[in-house]
């Protein structure tokens, strides 16, 4: 049988070949030139960009810190600084074995097992790209050794930095405080602040310290500066094959910081302190400007740079007389009788008490049923408001205080600056108390029955002593404000940031108290200093040629010595531990008749005020002769005119302490008597 062909069936097996032999030519046509046009975008359109992300891969940035900009003083001497660091340097990214690369660094520079075990813990949480510090401040004979082995230590870096560094030890430890290295407080606080929750890079480099209080602390943004880059070449694993000084980023240092103090008075102010615990706070009387401000004892800043031990550590934040604590800001005393100022000032203000009033001092004022004592025995006799303050009165101010109340008292104060915290740059201030009568209703919130003003507190009050609490640099700035007798001064610390000036403390308001009012204080002042009799006079003279001093010495109470009716042997604190010892005040402005300089001393447990004046004096000196028109007028010779001298009777060594009520404060005194 013959097969049959039917040829509209291969007709139609040639037509769906023809049809998938099209659509797979279209497909492969289609990836052939979807590839051709990826490689044409690649070769030729993305070239340029490709080949930056190349170079990119092949070079890399190390982070360079930027040079600590410096603070410097009045005279542009250097107070903080920085020196040149030879340090070692270990990076993970870079090194294969840490173990063993620092098995090898211990062959050339000491480094203990404690610390290889510390830097192997920083090397797994820090980043791979920062690198971490194995050893500071080397030798130039170690930096030496390191560097003739580095090519056996891949990874290991020897290079030159800078270290913070304070020339003048701790003469202005409390004032410029320190930098040290980024704790993870610092780190948590910087992601923090940051809203985008990045940490700066710069922090996490091992070279970069940073502010931990004082001005390094409050200005460390300006301080910082910039980082800069250094670019190296690396090879596949990330070693670096050579170094590329042209792509460098050269870092911005920090802005320099221009202090008011003066190197000169301060580093005085802390060899007459001695070993002496204390703080001492001078002012231009003009400007507001802070020549001084120092806490004794101090500490040696330089320690701390890099890291300083805990027993170190330990030994001074125990050590009684707190050398870290800032007592110019921080530290908190009754004033004493240099307070007396400003109850002599509320009184003339009132009305109610005239210049030339008089008060009988017998030695003792009978109160609420007791006996207060004057630190004079047998009293002074009659007293108008200069011979008060020249002899210290403590019946006058008693009973001035009393006719006056605490309310006009805390009003003349408070304009003189107590109570007050100051805008000077720096953290650490407390405000201390100047009570009144709504005061003690808001101390007393939740005890009713003592939160009525009792009469017999305004007696301590008037002459500086209950519930009444100042601090060194208060006490200057009320000082500077009787001397200028017109401007509500304020006092400024920092003179400039970056080349740009701050404003000076005389650029704001006046005084609200009567100049004639103000004359008759500082006329008491400059008896106090210069008269026979007055308690300060035997210890302050300057022997500077017609230059005379103004002032007020003062004895702050520690403890309640009970009605022992033995009078001033019983307030007589010297034999007694160091802790229990009553604290030296002196405030004075200088020269009387053309003031340009205030200082405050507080002697703390120094017994009385006289002990504090003559390292007033010596303060005051320095500035005196750093003076241009004061040294002329020094060297001016004097007519000849004898000196009066006094007997060993004249006068007296202070005003003694009157011993205060044992009873709580708010509560009426019962025993003993307040002290000057």
């Amino acid at each position: 049988m013959e097969p049959s062909i039917f040829f509209d069936e291969v007709n139609e097996r040639q037509g769906v070949f023809h049809r998938r032999t099209f659509l797979m030519g279209g497909v492969v046509g289609a990836a052939t030139l979807t590839l051709v046009g990826r490689l044409v975008q690649l070769q030729l359109v993305e070239a340029q960009r490709y080949q930056s992300l190349a170079v990119a891969n092949q070079y890399r940035f190390r982070l360079i810190p930027p040079p600590r900009g410096r603070i410097l003083d009045r005279n542009g001497i250097e107070i903080a600084s920085n020196r040149p660091d030879f340090r070692l340097l270990i990076r993970g990214d870079e090194v294969e074995d840490a173990q063993t690369t620092l098995d090898a660094v211990s062959q050339l520079i000491p480094l203990p097992d404690a610390r290889k075990r510390q830097i192997l813990r920083q090397l797994e949480v820090t980043p791979h790209a920062v690198p971490v510090a194995v050893a500071n401040d080397l030798t130039w004979t170690e930096f030496s050794r390191v560097n003739s082995r580095a090519p056996e230590l891949p990874g290991v870096t020897a290079d030159m930095g800078e270290s913070r560094v304070y020339p003048f030890s701790g003469a202005f430890a409390h004032v410029i405080g320190y930098v040290a290295k980024v704790s993870q407080g610092d780190l948590d606080r910087a992601k923090k602040d940051n809203p985008s929750g990045q940490i700066d890079p710069l922090l996490l480099h091992p070279g970069f310290r940073i502010g931990k209080f004082g001005v390094e602390q409050a200005l460390d943004a300006d301080l910082r500066g910039k980082p800069g880059g250094q670019k190296v070449e690396v090879d596949s694993v990330g070693r670096v094959v050579r170094e590329d000084p042209a792509g460098d980023h050269r870092a911005t240092p920090g802005r320099d910081v221009v202090l008011t103090l003066d190197a000169d008075i301060q580093n005085r102010a802390l060899e007459v302190f001695g070993a002496e615990s204390g703080a001492a706070v001078v002012m231009d009387v003009r400007t507001g400007d802070v020549l001084c401000l120092l806490s004794a004892p101090s500490f040696d800043p330089n320690r701390f740079v890099s890291g300083v031990a805990e027993a170190e550590y330990r030994a001074l934040h125990d050590f009684d007389h707190q050398p870290l604590l800032n007592k110019a800001l921080a530290g908190l005393y009754p004033p004493g009788s240099t307070f007396k100022t400003m109850t002599a000032l509320a009184a003339l203000e009132s009305g109610l008490v005239q210049a030339t009033d008089r008060v009988m001092c017998s030695g003792q004022f009978f109160f609420g049923g007791r006996y207060f004592h004057c630190w004079k025995a047998g009293g002074h006799g009659a007293v108008d408001m200069n011979s008060a303050i020249k002899s210290s009165c403590d019946v006058y101010f008693y009973q001035t205080a009393l006719k006056i109340g605490p309310d006009r008292i805390a009003k003349v104060a408070d304009a003189f600056g107590l109570g007050h915290t100051f805008d000077i740059g720096i953290a650490g201030q407390r405000k201390g108390t100047v009570p009144s009568t709504e005061w003690k209703k808001k101390a007393f919130a939740h005890n009713p029955a003592n939160q009525v003003w009792f009469p017999g507190e305004s007696l301590s009050y008037g002459i500086g002593q209950g519930a009444l609490q100042v601090n060194a640099l208060q006490l200057a700035v009320m000082t500077s404000r009787l001397a200028n007798g017109k401007k509500a001064l304020l006092p400024r610390l920092i003179k400039s940031v970056g080349g740009v000036e701050r404003p000076r403390g005389d650029a704001f308001g006046d005084l609200p108290i009567q100049p004639d009012h103000i004359n008759v204080v500082r006329a008491g002042m400059q008896a106090v200093a210069n008269d026979v009799g007055g308690t300060a006079y035997k210890v302050i003279q300057l022997n500077l040629g017609d230059i005379k001093m103004a002032a007020k010495t003062g004895s702050a109470q520690m403890h309640g010595y009970g009605n022992t009716g033995n009078g001033a042997k019983a307030r007589d604190t010297t034999n007694m531990a160091w802790k229990m010892r009553d604290h030296g005040l002196f405030v004075a402005f200088a020269p009387y008749d053309d003031p340009r300089y205030a200082i405050s001393v507080i002697l703390e447990h120094g017994l009385h005020g006289t002990n504090a004046a003559p390292k007033a004096v010596e303060i005051m000196k320095v500035a005196l002769l750093k003076d241009p028109d004061m040294r002329s007028r020094i060297e001016r010779p004097l007519p000849d005119e004898p000196r009066p001298t006094a007997s060993p009777s004249d006068g007296a060594p202070d005003e003694t302490l009157a011993p205060p009520t044992d009873a709580p404060v708010g509560a009426p005194p019962t025993t003993g008597q307040p002290r000057t």
